[in-house]
């Protein structure tokens, strides 16, 4: 038997496509005042803004692409390479930061580089508080810097991300200073080709925070020099000897496995 609509029902009928509209009106709002005062670092169709700094090459040479702008992703590359030969690079963006929040989305893709180190399987990251390219020796591994790690799970072990390394730095954990290489974080793992989006709060010197899915995994504070490290040392000399580190620059890894990154975004903080 047809339903016999009344007057209301007709007029709640509608008004519901204003509602749904004004529901999703309202959203949109909401999350456009959730993002304002981010900046978007990668602009999604060049690499304006950014320097690649490549082992055994100078400051602004891109060897064999390693770093491009594809259909919207910012990729990292290795298909004109016939051999990684420890070409370990970073590609640096122009304005150094102190305090900020770091949001980054990427994923690994295809097949190891042929030649790369076998700890390098789908490893990238971010370095912060690092030096600025055109002070690193022509072959140099890595800058100076805090590297949150990115890894990516091979499938069958756990394989946290969002750890921290330090070359050529040391950080403060439980009020102990920490001079090992690397600490993992307490992240998920994550398998396959699945983007996973990695944040980073960062207070100069203070504390420092790695969130990953809205929830904090790793924090330590008092990023600093390490003077056992002879590039770490040359820093520290021009500085009278102060190991502080307050900020610095920012760059993305290229390790010998391909990976992807489809937003790099910063909100600065106002300590």
């Amino acid at each position: 038997m047809p339903h016999a609509f009344t007057r209301r029902d007709r007029r709640v009928r509608r008004l519901l496509p204003i509602l749904c509209s004004f529901v999703v009106l309202s959203a949109a709002i909401e999350a456009r005042a959730e993002e304002k005062g981010w900046i978007a670092l990668f602009n999604g169709k060049n690499l304006d803004g950014w320097t690649p700094k490549i082992r055994g090459y100078p400051a602004g040479e891109n060897y064999a692409d390693t770093f491009r702008v594809e259909n919207g992703l910012l990729k990292v590359g290795y298909d004109r390479y016939t051999k990684f030969d420890d070409k370990f690079g970073h590609l640096f963006y122009r304005t150094p930061y102190s305090r900020y929040r770091l949001r980054i989305e990427y994923r690994f893709v295809g097949e190891q580089c042929p030649g790369g180190p076998g700890w390098a399987i789908r490893n990238s990251g971010v370095m912060i508080h690092g030096q600025a390219p055109e002070t690193m020796r022509k072959d140099q591994d890595f800058p100076v810097s805090i590297e949150v790690q990115f890894l990516g799970g091979n499938g069958k072990d756990k394989r946290s991300t969002a750890n921290v390394c330090t070359p050529g730095t040391n950080i403060v954990m439980g009020g102990q200073l920490i001079t090992r290489h690397c600490t993992d974080s307490t992240a998920e793992t994550y398998h396959g080709d699945r983007w996973v989006t990695v944040e980073v709060e960062v207070h100069g010197h203070g504390v420092i925070k790695h969130i990953v899915d809205g929830r904090t995994v790793l924090e330590y504070e008092k990023p600093q020099l390490d003077p056992r490290d002879s590039d770490a040392k040359a820093i520290a000399e021009k500085r009278q000897g102060d190991l502080k580190l307050e900020g610095g620059t920012i760059s993305l890894q290229s390790e010998s496995h391909p990976i992807e990154f489809r937003k790099v975004e910063l909100l600065p903080l106002d300590d």
